[in-house]
């Protein structure tokens, strides 16, 4: 498969600060071309407080067209969709993970022989998606919701190329994370993970409705008029939240890694609570591995984090 074309990158709108030097989005959104790319976000597109073209971010509908028109003009992607509710992630955020992980393992450029394992892959599928078009890896996205798993399949037949470079499996049990997904033999060079943050929708919901405040008072206003919070960048069920929320999860992948450490080189995962990075390093090392790194990712004024770890 042939990596993305970089002469696409924008050169529209500030910098974004902090992303990785190989990052598409670090010149921030070309709207113009974005729209010459795929028409439909063409109704989302109007000028901001300060004059600039935007759309509007607590808009799901909006944030969707976007992320469709960016994977469509970047990364060779066509017809991307997701079901009403589904978990819509960041284009240039998920990008720089990806990034990030390629300078875990050592790569600048495509790289067929690398093997990804997605946790968790959602209805989105962008990990994979991401992975396949920048490197050339070989993926795999494991769910356990199928209706998900059946919405990255249809993406993946409207993208021929993608079919010998991206397989889906379904993980059968709700106590399990790499057993089941993992299979006798095999070997990933990285595996990567989104993990629900929130312990119940009650919390999912407050969560967004800060969200929308947020955004609203970027816009100038007092808050966010919607009364019923809506999920901008949604999320079903699983995608958002778990029982014990971001800390047990987290507590239960690193468990379960130990089990495959002779069979994945670097697990890893977002951690978008930073008090649940001392406990998880503190585990990791219990466990044995021989190496943790914590990678802050910037977007502007946004950070987040991964953490990695090998027991190799």
């Amino acid at each position: 498969m042939n990596t993305l074309n970089r002469s696409k990158k924008s050169h529209a709108g500030p910098a974004r600060k902090g992303l990785h030097p190989r990052n598409l989005h670090n010149q921030g959104y070309d709207f113009p071309a974005l729209v010459k790319s795929h028409p439909a976000l063409a109704l989302y597109v109007k000028p901001n407080a300060y004059g600039d073209r935007s759309i509007d971010f607590a808009d799901p509908l909006a944030v969707k067209t976007l992320n469709a028109a960016l994977l469509k003009r970047y990364y060779d992607i066509v017809e991307w969709d997701i079901p009403e509710g589904a978990l819509c992630p960041p284009i240039p955020g998920r990008a720089d993970y990806i990034h990030y992980m390629a300078d875990l393992i050592g790569l600048e450029r495509e790289q067929p022989s690398i093997k990804l394992l997605d946790i968790g892959t959602g209805a989105n599928g962008i990990y994979p998606l991401l992975a396949c078009q920048i490197y050339g890896w070989q993926c795999v996205g494991s769910d356990i919701n199928p209706n998900s798993l059946e919405n990255v399949a249809t993406i993946i037949a409207n993208n021929p190329t993608l079919k010998d470079h991206f397989t889906l499996r379904t993980q059968p049990d709700k106590n399990h994370i790499f057993e089941g997904i993992i299979q006798a033999g095999e070997f990933f060079d990285v595996s990567v993970c989104n993990p629900p943050f929130h312990a119940s929708l009650d919390e999912a919901l407050k969560g967004s409705q800060r969200k929308l405040n947020n955004l609203a008072h970027s816009r100038g206003e007092q808050k966010a008029t919607t009364k019923i919070p809506t999920l901008n960048f949604g999320g079903m069920g699983a995608e958002l939240w778990c029982k014990g929320g971001e800390q047990l999860f987290l507590k239960k992948l690193i468990r379960e890694s130990q089990t495959y450490s002779t069979q994945c080189r670097w697990f890893s995962s977002l951690v978008s609570k930073a008090d649940n990075v001392k406990p998880a390093k503190k585990l990791i090392g219990k466990l044995g591995a021989v190496d943790s790194r914590e990678i802050e990712m910037k977007q502007g004024n946004k950070v987040t984090r991964v953490l990695a770890w090998t027991f190799m």
